[in-house]
């Protein structure tokens, strides 16, 4: 696949989720339950971050057992946590930051990367290895809606994912600008409710999140 085709592909995942929910499984009993809270909530793309032990096993069991959600890898670090949850089926990966292994791992990967950026230097970074989409990191702390604003100018053709203070306060407005592909964070996913198995309760607030984006 080439990075055109991975741009193409990563815009269309994201774009059609408009918000990606960063998922961190606490245990395997939470995996079917709660992507199926989400999924009924209408939230049917999922980043399963590797900040558990349990992260490569959800994505392998979502992938042989949930096959009608898309479902990717967040906190990618380096090329074999690439290589990893490659082969655990991951039909994107999305990273808090880039470094250069990185960025050219992703290059060469199966699937796209969305690598993590929070300032220019490292849009140029990813740019000169033909990517065109990134996932802004952490949105508020870096600048938030500003931020991607002074951004829009100098890179025209670049769209983000901003995650890292988006909430059901902002997200429609960070949605709002044209260099917004989608938005990630962890809202609809409140800790009380994921510790007791309140599914009904997340599935409500997946339900909300979206409605609120219009």
């Amino acid at each position: 696949m080439t990075m055109d085709q991975k741009n193409a592909l990563i815009e269309k995942i994201c774009s059609e989720a408009r918000i990606l929910p960063v998922i961190t499984i606490g245990s395997e009993e939470q995996i079917l339950p709660l992507a199926d809270a989400l999924a009924a909530g209408g939230l049917k793309t999922l980043e399963i971050t590797l900040r558990s032990a349990y992260g490569l096993t959800a994505i392998r069991r979502l992938r042989e057992e949930r096959p009608e959600l898309c479902v990717g890898a967040g906190t990618v670090l380096d090329k074999r946590m690439m290589d990893e949850v490659e082969a655990a089926g991951a039909q994107f990966i999305v990273s808090p930051g880039c470094t250069d292994e990185l960025l050219q791992a992703g290059v060469n990967c199966s699937v796209p990367l969305l690598a993590g950026t929070s300032n220019a230097s490292d849009i140029m970074r990813g740019y000169a290895l033909g990517y065109r989409r990134f996932k802004l990191f952490p949105a508020e702390i870096c600048g938030g809606i500003a931020a991607l604003k002074a951004l829009g100018g100098p890179f025209g053709d670049v769209r983000f994912c901003p995650t890292g203070g988006v909430n059901a306060a902002n997200a429609a407005q960070y949605l709002a600008l044209p260099n917004v592909m989608c938005v990630g964070g962890t809202w609809m996913i409140d800790g009380a409710s994921l510790a007791s198995g309140d599914w009904a309760v997340i599935r409500q607030r997946s339900v909300e999140a979206l409605a609120a984006l219009g």
